[in-house]
């Protein structure tokens, strides 16, 4: 039995714990024939989905048998209603894993004239970009959001050290805010432009 136990372990390929649903991102770059830059594409949530009027990258949940890089493109190609030959994948940065949810980032270019798009109205209300040389040179502003946790009146505080007076730690959230162009970008969709501009900087702190 344990020769089967060591097979079954060698094979194995880890995930994270507490993952209870995948979700995939694209962080779209256009090209502005008027400007000669290229800018992040960025959407306004319909008022018909979760989390209306808010701003966020196209993206969705990972269906089964599907890729992070399959979901994102497939995401991308429904809501901004393209073709999937209109999207080139340059590469993955940094994702994100919190309270169960595990979101990964590609970076791809929109082929084509962006401002022709006519995106889906039951998932976008509108688009809009930011010039990539104006995020070069602006820094998001840092807010801290603490969250402490709440234990269920059931739960068995006699079956760990210290009972109730447990530390179970505090959540410390960074959450970023841009004041460019008059939109409100922030949260994870900030965070993931933040890292983007970071990494194109070569700055790795």
């Amino acid at each position: 039995m344990i020769e089967n136990c060591i097979e079954r372990i060698k094979e194995y390929q880890p995930r994270p714990l507490g993952q209870e649903r995948c979700y995939a991102v694209l962080l779209p770059l256009v090209w502005d024939e008027n400007n000669q830059d290229w800018q992040i594409l960025y959407q306004i949530r319909s008022k018909y989905i979760s989390q209306p009027g808010e701003v966020s990258f196209p993206g969705g949940r990972v269906e089964t048998g599907e890729s992070f890089q399959e979901a994102a493109v497939r995401e991308t190609a429904e809501e901004l209603n393209i073709t999937s030959s209109q999207i080139e994948i340059l590469g993955e940065i940094d994702y994100f894993i919190h309270h169960g949810r595990t979101i990964r980032c590609f970076v791809g270019k929109i082929l084509g004239d962006w401002q022709a798009i006519q995106a889906n109205p039951d998932e976008v209300e509108r688009l809009f970009t930011l010039p990539l040389n104006q995020l070069l040179i602006t820094k998001p502003k840092i807010y801290h959001l603490i969250a402490t946790p709440k234990p269920d009146s059931n739960f068995p505080f006699e079956r760990i050290p210290n009972g109730s007076n447990y530390n179970f730690g505090k959540d410390n959230r960074k959450v970023l805010f841009y004041d460019l162009g008059g939109e409100n970008l922030w949260g994870i969709t900030a965070q993931f432009t933040a890292r983007f501009i970071e990494i194109l900087k070569d700055d790795h702190s």
